[in-house]
């Protein structure tokens, strides 16, 4: 990498130029940065705005899934069922639903082979067990923390390398040029957070040939996330310059903890804690799911199950279904505003309503279950504490003690299915652009748990490779590259001193701006969605965007970095609620982890309101059969295209030819 200094508008900026830039720091970012140089391409770097921020090293769950092809037990598997079972979950294509059954048993001994401790039985079989829909128990994991171990290893291997890391530099945006009628990516440009008070507000620009996209989902859209708070995404990069966006309706929700936030999946349902929901000040006490429920055995048994089936599915809904908790959930907090807990120091009571908990009230799937863990006694908190100590440790560090303490919960943005388009190379349709991770949207509409670390290594593998192999020269001299990349640093250096000249008197207005968007897509684009507040709520948002390009102020030039992710959460957003407006009005209905309210639909159960009646799509509906592509044009206008869903490659796997197609290089392409 060479370092320079540039001059533009009597402005002196540092200009750093590489092949790659990285950009993020999590595990598919560092995977793509380590993979990169085994390969050989050791002219890398990575910029993140917070080393170790992201949701790799911030987040988990009971037991953090990392799923794979199956690797032990007499159960038949191959990367071709893999590969259908992810291309099933609907609206995935199915070239890149092989690439990631393929190549997932490369990436995940490349963990283990950094010291991620995945068990293993005497005789090195990598022993499974399933997850949500999962046909085989192909996940395996190691702990609740394992995206954290996973970040640690890959962060020492980093170290280990020697890779450049530019820490507390945001990047605001990418830069672009025109080749052959194709525009490609050239580099791209970061604000060093510990120089925001020069005259150049700390401006960086990056001369890349590549620049790899690894900065999660966009996080910071939601009011009620499970996201690490440290976490917001940058999907507005790519979005700008005209990046695809494809399936960006399909996003995952489910019950969390959110003093602390935290996945409650796994053993934290299976023990059947007690669901107790208050008023703001915590009075007026009540078991609220006891209405709801025909007998005490129907509802134990739908809280166990959301162990297993942790995140909300309409199809899990009716006939008194796991995810009729996740609607009187959201019942009680939104609707209602009402306050919700889980109480681990006691049994559910019937309260007068229905019979008080048994565990012989419980259906043959859950009593086997505690009684195969030794936890067929009890109360919540002691079965927890014999099935899953560490599952009590972790809130204990965190402040919140299970044993006494009440764990406030809300239905939370989780996941995002949809994202940045790529090709099976991770490419997006900007050229040497590769969203990597969840950034990309690989994903269909149902995934099992895990898949998106499997997705995340595999894919942020690949491009490092396709880098390495076709993408490996230098960065253009300066002046080639000032000749494209000049007016944009312009545009963007004067977007900052206009924020700056005029100061705002607080930062006040940057805090009601990111709360005016989570609320907006918490309301209208989370687990439950309204046809016309979707309508209405595509305006607000495009008024926002339009607002704050012309009228964003700070209070200083420490709030910038502020300011510009408010204008990338805001485009982001806007697009977003596009894409859902526009899958609702082909006809979309319920589906994947949310409600579409439907009048002439049917009640999940006859105690909810009218409100509550909705469908499910049809198996051959318009929307089940395409996949949504979104993106800004030239002229910034939304385009949306619905494309065909490729179907999983059916090549001969003749060897001579492979094997003479590999000698000639003509594999990578």
């Amino acid at each position: 990498m060479k370092k320079n200094m540039i001059e533009i508008d009597g402005i002196r900026f540092p200009l750093c130029s590489l092949n790659t830039l990285i950009i993020g720091s999590g595990a598919a970012a560092l995977n793509a940065a380590v993979n990169l140089f085994d390969c050989g391409q050791k002219d890398i770097a990575i910029a993140t705005d917070n080393w170790g921020g992201g949701t790799s090293n911030n987040a988990g769950s009971d037991k953090q899934t990392y799923y794979k092809l199956s690797l032990s037990g007499d159960v038949p598997d191959s990367p071709h069922e893999m590969a259908r079972d992810l291309f099933n979950g609907g609206c995935m294509h199915g070239d890149i639903a092989l690439c990631e059954a393929q190549n997932s048993a490369q990436a995940f001994f490349h963990l283990v082979n950094l010291g991620v401790p995945f068990p293993h039985d005497r005789f090195g079989a990598y022993v499974g067990y399933k997850t949500d829909h999962d046909p085989r128990g192909r996940a395996t994991s190691a702990g609740p923390l394992t995206s954290r171990m996973m970040f640690e290893c890959l962060a020492e291997d980093v170290k280990k390398k020697g890779i450049q890391v530019f820490d507390r530099h945001e990047v605001i945006a990418l830069l672009t040029e025109k080749r052959g009628g194709e525009k490609q990516t050239i580099g791209a440009i970061a604000i060093d957070k510990d120089n925001l008070d020069s005259e150049s507000f700390g401006f960086v620009v990056f001369n890349a040939v590549n620049v790899v996209l690894a900065t999660g989902g966009p996080a910071g859209m939601y009011k009620s996330s499970v996201y690490p708070e440290s976490q917001l995404g940058s999907s507005g990069l790519a979005f700008e310059i005209g990046a695809i966006g494809n399936n960006l309706t399909e996003s995952q929700y489910g019950l969390a903890s959110i003093q602390f936030r935290w996945n409650l999946s796994g053993t934290y349902q299976q023990v059947i804690p007690r669901y107790v929901s208050t008023d703001a000040d915590g009075q007026d006490e009540k078991e609220f799911l006891n209405h709801f429920f025909p007998d005490m055995g129907q509802l134990a048994t739908a809280i166990f199950l959301k162990g297993y089936q942790w995140p909300f599915d309409p199809r899990k809904v009716r006939d008194y279904g796991s995810s009729l908790i996740d609607i009187l959930v959201y019942q009680e907090t939104v609707m209602k505003e009402r306050r919700v807990f889980l109480d681990f120091t006691r049994n559910p009571s019937g309260g007068g309503v229905l019979e008080d908990f048994s565990l012989d009230l419980l259906d043959r799937e859950a009593s086997d279950y505690l009684d195969k863990s030794g936890a067929l006694f009890g109360t919540p908190i002691e079965r927890l504490k014999k099935m899953n100590q560490p599952a009590i440790d972790l809130y204990k560090n965190n402040g919140i003690d299970l044993a006494k303490d009440y764990l406030e919960i809300a239905v939370c943005a989780q996941h995002n299915n949809g994202g940045i388009r790529g090709s099976i190379w991770w490419e997006s349709n900007i050229k040497h652009l590769f969203p990597v991770g969840e950034v990309n949207g690989t994903h269909g509409v149902y995934r099992p748990g895990g898949s998106a670390l499997n997705s995340g290594q595999v894919g942020s593998q690949r491009a490092a490779l396709f880098i390495s192999k076709r993408y490996a020269e230098a960065p253009p001299e300066i002046e080639r590259f000032l000749a494209s990349a000049e007016e944009q640093v312009k545009s963007k250096y004067r977007l900052a001193r206009q924020m700056s000249e005029s100061l705002a008197d607080e930062n006040a207005a940057l805090h009601k701006v990111r709360e005016e968007i989570q609320e907006r897509m918490s309301a209208c684009a989370a687990p439950v969605r309204t046809p016309e507040k979707v309508k209405e709520a595509i305006k607000e948002a495009w008024s926002l965007y339009s607002r704050l390009r012309k009228e964003i102020k700070v209070s200083s030039a420490k709030e910038l970095p502020a300011a510009f992710k408010n204008l990338d959460l805001c485009l982001t957003h806007a697009l977003y609620l596009e894409a859902i407006g526009e899958y609702l009005e082909k006809g979309g209905k319920s589906r994947g982890s949310y409600l579409v309210m439907d009048p002439e639909g049917e009640k999940p159960c006859e105690a909810l309101g009218d409100e509550w009646k909705f469908s499910l799509n049809q198996e051959d509906a318009f929307v089940n059969q395409k996949i949504l592509q979104i993106c800004l044009d030239e002229d910034a206008k939304v385009k949306k295209q619905w494309v065909d869903i490729r179907p999983i490659p059916q090549e001969e796997a003749w060897f001579e030819n492979i094997w003479n197609a590999y000698l000639k290089d003509k594999i990578i392409k």
